[in-house]
């Protein structure tokens, strides 16, 4: 488990001068950040080679590495072939993530369609335990990462969430907290950014706060939720009070940047949590 709390981008930082990841890990380095997203969101079009060349790199430069599998994912088609790719999607981005030295693999689960939260939540959880139970036998050691979503039509609140990594090993949530915030417009005092961390340590002991996935970045957000990312600055995000939450509750773990300036970002966030 990570040592402390690691500032990182989703992706290759905005300054890399190149857009491949093993210049993104270097360019990470460089900024005195400490990890770094791979983002599959288009595809898994990494192969093994590359993969292990990222590993290498990665533990040349000591940035931790995580994965965000592709956007196209829903454990609840009512399509099977739908969710037979969904699944197959997410165990490629294990397969080759875990090559790459990766740990943790970040997923959108599911849409509600016009099913009841608990159905869905049951549908997921079926299709989840038996994923990990394959990922163990073929010793792909990942930790599955659903993570909170920022539509209200999205399976993935934080308590089902939490009660996924409460249900299932291997499974831990990756916690958005502007996808957290867009669901309601709420979840932005210090309040709130304890209450949910009060949760996970409920739930998932002090083993949940130790090891902890998180993005953060400004966001747009109206009735039905999520619109896109923002810079923090140009956002209501009070980011601030998330790091005095974070640093009074001991987080360790990752917190990915998803900022469109997803490098200046994340070293003002880190910067603020350092300082406090």
């Amino acid at each position: 488990m990570p040592a402390k709390l690691f500032f990182g981008t989703a992706g290759t930082p905005k300054s890399s001068k190149k857009r491949n990841s093993i210049a993104g890990i270097e360019r990470v380095r460089e900024l005195g950040l400490g990890c770094m997203e791979l983002e599959f969101v288009r595809g898994v079009r990494m192969g093994e080679v590359t993969a292990g060349q990222v590993s290498e790199k990665a533990e040349k430069e000591e940035i931790l590495l995580s994965v965000h599998a592709p956007y196209y994912i829903n454990l609840n088609s009512a399509e099977s072939v739908k969710v037979d790719a969904s699944v197959e999607r997410i165990y490629m981005s294990a397969k080759v993530g875990s090559i790459c030295g990766a740990r943790n693999i970040v997923f959108h689960p599911a849409y509600y369609h016009k099913d009841s939260p608990e159905k869905v939540y049951k549908r997921v959880f079926t299709i989840l335990e038996q994923l990990t139970g394959r990922l163990a036998d073929e010793r792909i050691e990942v930790v599955l990462r659903p993570e909170t979503t920022g539509k209200a039509s999205q399976f993935g609140s934080l308590r089902e969430n939490v009660k996924l990594g409460s249900d299932i090993d291997n499974v831990l949530p990756c916690i958005d907290f502007a996808h957290l915030h867009a669901r309601g417009g709420e979840v932005n005092t210090y309040e709130e950014f304890a209450f949910a961390l009060e949760m996970v340590e409920s739930e998932l002991g002090r083993e949940g706060l130790d090891d902890m996935h998180m993005h953060v970045s400004g966001i747009e957000y109206g009735e039905k939720g999520e619109r896109n990312h923002l810079n923090l600055e140009d956002s209501d995000l009070e980011y601030s009070e998330l790091m005095k939450a974070l640093k009074d509750f001991k987080v360790k773990g990752l917190l990915i940047c998803e900022s469109p300036d997803n490098e200046n970002d994340a070293l003002l966030m880190q910067k603020t949590y350092e300082d406090i």
